[in-house]
C-alpha cells in the first residue's frame, strides 16, 4: 500500500515511504513518510 503525497522539494506527486501514523498537535491523524525519489519529509493529513 503505497501512500501518494505531494513533495515540496520535487514539485510532484509522488509515493511514500518510510510512513507512519501520527497524530497531530490539533488532534487530526497525518501520515508522516520520505519521498522516495529525494528523501524530503512529507506529510498527508487523513480525514476524520
Amino acid at each position: 500500500m503505497a501512500e501518494v503525497a505531494y513533495c515540496m522539494k520535487c514539485k510532484e506527486k509522488r509515493e511514500m515511504k518510510d510512513t507512519q501514523e501520527v497524530t497531530m498537535k490539533n488532534g487530526r491523524k497525518a501520515l508522516k513518510g520520505k519521498c522516495n525519489v529525494c528523501g524530503t519529509g512529507m506529510y498527508k493529513i487523513l480525514g476524520k
